[in-house]
Formats: C-alpha cells, structure tokens, sequence
C-alpha cells in the first residue's frame, strides 16, 4: 500500500523498498473550474540538481523537448496537451542506480503553458498529484495529492527525489511560483530567452 504525504513530509525511498533500481513518477491533475475559452495545457519538467542546487547545464533540464537526461536515466515519457482522463497525466522514469553521481536532487514542477497569455493559473486546476512507481511491479510505492492550496501561481514545485547517505528519499514539497517555468528554471540556475 502506497505512502500518503502531506505537504513537508518526507520519506525513505530506497531504504523502505530494498533493491528499488527504477521508478515511475507519475503526475497528475485536472482542470474543471475552467471555462476561458483556450486550451489548459499543463506540463512536467524535471530539473537535475547538483550539489549547489542548480542545474549545471541545459542538459539537466528534461521536459516534452528535451526527454532525457543524466545520460539518459531520466526519461520524460512523452507531452499531454489536454489532461483529460484518469491517472497520471505525464510520466518520467527514472533509473535511480544510473543517475550520474554529481546529481543530487531531482525536482518535478508542473508548469501551466501559456499561462499569461491566456489568464490562467493553479486556482483552476484542482486533483493534483504526483505519485512513485515500482517500475518492474507498477505498485504504487508513494502518494501526495497536492490539495487546493494554490491560487494566482502558474508554476508548482511538486516534489524531489533526492540522495541521502547512499540512499534516495522523496520529499512532498507543493510550493506555488508565480512566472511559471522562466522563473523556476531561472532560479534553477539556467538561462532562459
């Protein structure tokens, strides 16, 4: 049975399921307090983090573009452009003994695309969540359902995978930005424009 967090928590990955190599991440939400008239495209992004918490090259920024990354042991499976149907929206793999030594975190932010342009933000999405697979069992290992705590944000830091003495733990952090994924991926140490 999968772990609940709530926002803060954090809690052994690798530890509390032995011999865990790989994983799914999966994200979900929905966005039915919506009725603007232009599409609702939501996104992943995951952002390879060193040890100074920034990304040291574009290369460690995986999104619908850019699909893989940390040579290839994260893998973002593909865009979903609308949301619709049941569980996750947008999915990354991610083979955790593969990760290159030097990446010590791995942050998940879901951004909203277009938001400004088209006046959107988090206080129309509702159901968010991101949950971890076992990727050889598809058991559902981790959950944390976001809630409705956002409002005018367009960018949402959802959670991190991140090493711990040898180990990989999940922490559930649910923080809103304004300025969507420029701002997050700026703050990430990149270059964006």
């Amino acid at each position: 049975m999968a772990v609940s967090l709530s926002k803060g928590q954090k809690v052994d990955l690798t530890k509390t399921n032995p011999g865990l190599s790989k994983v799914i991440v999966g994200l979900g939400w929905d966005t039915n307090k919506y009725d603007g008239g232009n599409d609702f495209d939501l996104d992943a992004s995951i952002f390879l983090l060193d040890s100074t918490g920034k990304c040291s090259s574009d290369k460690d920024f995986v999104f619908y573009n850019q699909t893989e990354g940390g040579g290839g042991s994260v893998v973002h499976t593909g865009d979903n452009r609308t949301g619709e149907g049941e569980g996750d929206d947008e999915q990354v793999k991610v083979h955790l003994h593969d990760v290159p030594a030097e990446i010590e975190k791995i942050s998940f932010v879901i951004t909203i695309h277009d938001a400004e342009a088209r006046n959107q933000n988090f206080g129309q999405v509702s159901n968010a969540f991101v949950r971890i697979l076992n990727e050889d069992s598809n058991e559902e290992l981790i959950r944390y359902d976001l809630g409705e705590d956002f409002s005018i944000e367009t960018a949402i830091i959802v959670g991190e995978l991140y090493r711990h003495n040898g180990e990989w733990k999940f922490s559930a952090v649910g923080s809103g930005y304004q300025g969507g994924l420029a701002r997050i991926a700026t703050d990430f140490g990149l270059q964006v424009g």
